[in-house]
């Protein structure tokens, strides 16, 4: 037990090691191209004027937004995956994304002097969302269905990708300030967007891993859960919220980014098992290096064009959602 005990915690240690790793390469890596010896004497002042520019000013700013999101949805993910009892939920296939993305989508187009309030309607979108995916999937004797939290969020997704093609049509002209952010781009956000979204993520961050324990119990059954004296329906509401947040806040600064949510905690999951304790923290890190990893092959490997994080994701987690489909995870759930 103690040898297995310390066998998660020297892959959550190497998951760390990679994650400082592909942060400091991801740093050197774009237009101008800086070794790892130049990166690191940059990072500590010692080099060129030039690559402290660049580094401070453009990469580091991008390269902490892709770690903060990329931990943020696989949070969010994780903890979704824990209330509908299903693998293949996530804030995008569930409606959750695309409903923080239609409130976004308003003020940024409709009411753009209200930008302040983005976070705010964000989480409000997403919640609406989560709501109705609940309220439509749930049957009292069943609870929830596989197939019918899949259905229930293609659905919202329906509903609201409606609502964002409304949004685009009817407000044409002002469309070009918001589509970055429409494709999940990082670019262009600098060390404000970074410090913006940073202490949201923290309170996320800390909420989730309070709730650990409420994680584990939900993986227990309905049945043991109630000999536990526990309160199913209190503890589905708190996680969901936690996990609407984390997905509201990631969507309300770099727009529509899916599948971390669906991909992160299922590997995490075949890698440590799927007690909360590893598999949460296993699921930030490696959300974070994939999310930046996507990044940056997005910002470099068509250079000097740039494909969105959002995009490059799109390419990867559709076949690996499929690929899930077709082993049949959710019927599994």
């Amino acid at each position: 037990m103690v040898g297995k005990q310390q066998r998660k915690t020297t892959l959550i240690g190497v998951a760390c090691l990679l994650l400082l790793v592909a942060t400091l390469l991801s740093i050197g890596l774009g237009s101008v191209r800086l070794t790892l010896q130049e990166t690191v004497l940059t990072l500590i002042g010692q080099g060129e004027s030039a690559n402290h520019t660049i580094l401070w000013d453009i990469r580091i700013p991008r390269v902490f937004l892709a770690l903060l999101i990329g931990a943020n949805l696989a949070a969010s993910g994780a903890l979704l995956q824990a209330v509908m009892q299903n693998p293949l939920a996530d804030p995008g296939l569930t409606g959750v994304s695309s409903g923080a993305a239609v409130a976004v989508l308003f003020i940024l187009l409709v009411l753009p002097s209200y930008s302040s309030m983005v976070p705010l309607a964000a989480i409000v979108g997403g919640a609406g969302a989560a709501a109705m995916v609940y309220i439509w999937a749930w049957k009292r004797r069943s609870g929830f269905a596989p197939i019918r939290v899949i259905l229930s969020g293609v659905a919202v997704n329906a509903v609201f990708g409606g609502g964002i093609g409304l949004l685009t049509i009817l407000y044409s002209d002002k469309l070009p300030a918001a589509l970055q952010w429409m494709n999940g781009s990082l670019s262009g956000k600098g060390m404000s967007g970074v410090l913006v979204i940073l202490p949201y993520s923290i309170i996320g961050w800390i909420a989730a891993f309070l709730c650990i324990r409420q994680a584990n119990i939900l993986r227990l059954g309905e049945q043991a859960a109630h000999n536990l004296g526990q309160n199913l329906t209190r503890i589905r509401v708190t996680l969901s919220f936690i996990a609407v947040y984390l997905a509201a806040i990631s969507v309300s600064s770099v727009g529509l980014v899916g599948f971390v949510g669906l991909v992160v905690p299922h590997i995490a999951r075949m890698l440590i098992g799927s007690d909360y304790r590893q598999m949460l923290p296993l699921s930030l890190v490696m959300g974070a290096l994939i999310l930046l990893i996507a990044d940056t092959l997005g910002r470099t490997a068509f250079a000097p064009l740039e494909i969105p994080s959002g995009i490059v994701m799109a390419m990867v987690g559709g076949p690996y959602f499929l690929y899930l489909m077709r082993k049949g995870d959710g019927a599994r759930a």
